[in-house]
């Protein structure tokens, strides 16, 4: 007989391989969550790295990193802060998280904490935007700090309370309430760390519905310390 014989599976032979595919799928979204979770701890683990970097500082050489008018005789290889101009020694670290200007002391920060092993980083200033000198998060954001005044990010009265501001760019709404509960109250409108969609910026902190409705977009989140 030259007939073709065909055979197709079993209905065991197809359950076992749904149940293949089903444990394969299973382990690629627990993977997943595995690494979304370790961004997460990633980025509460810069909010609480910095204050003690801040406070590690202060505590050596009674001075705010940035804003030491005697940097260069605590830590050999700093350069004091210019801008703006006759105000170190206050007790403010002057300019912007995000600032562009290297004589800036929120930019200065991070030359002094490094140089004065208390974090890791380039030495060499260079404070243009998303340049190897500022430290990252997780996602590749912008991380940095200034004092509680004149910040930008938040229009006038809707920033995080706090002496200092920690702020960390591009981190996606997926991860900014998670990162809420762990560091605050869980409501990125409200507490000590706020969050705001980058296009946003200036403006009131988003609420929890908006960060909800955008899981893929970019938030810059903020904490007061």
């Amino acid at each position: 007989m030259n007939a073709d014989k065909q055979k197709g599976f079993t209905l065991i032979e197809i359950a076992i391989v749904l149940v293949i595919i089903g444990l394969l799928l299973g382990g690629v979204l627990k993977g997943q969550e595995l690494i979304n979770n370790a961004k997460v701890k990633s980025y509460a683990t810069d909010f609480r790295n910095i204050p003690i970097q801040l406070y590690g500082y202060q505590d050596r050489f009674k001075a705010l990193p940035g804003d030491d008018a005697l940097v260069a005789t605590h830590v050999p290889g700093t350069t004091a802060a210019t801008t703006p101009a006759a105000t170190l020694a206050n007790g403010v670290i002057n300019g912007a998280w995000n600032t562009t200007t290297n004589t800036d002391e929120s930019c200065l920060y991070w030359q002094h904490v490094r140089l004065a092993n208390l974090a890791a980083g380039a030495t060499i200033v260079n404070c243009a935007a998303n340049s190897d000198y500022w430290p990252k998060n997780a996602n590749g954001g912008q991380i940095g700090i200034q004092s509680n005044v004149g910040l930008a990010t938040f229009t006038a009265g809707n920033g995080p309370p706090g002496g200092y501001i920690i702020c960390s760019a591009n981190v996606l709404g997926q991860f900014v309430l998670q990162l809420d509960a762990i560091m605050d109250d869980g409501n990125p409108a409200t507490g000590s760390m706020r969050a705001i969609q980058t296009t946003a910026v200036p403006g009131v902190p988003s609420t929890t519905a908006i960060v909800q409705a955008a899981p893929g977009d970019s938030f810059i989140v903020c904490m007061g310390v």
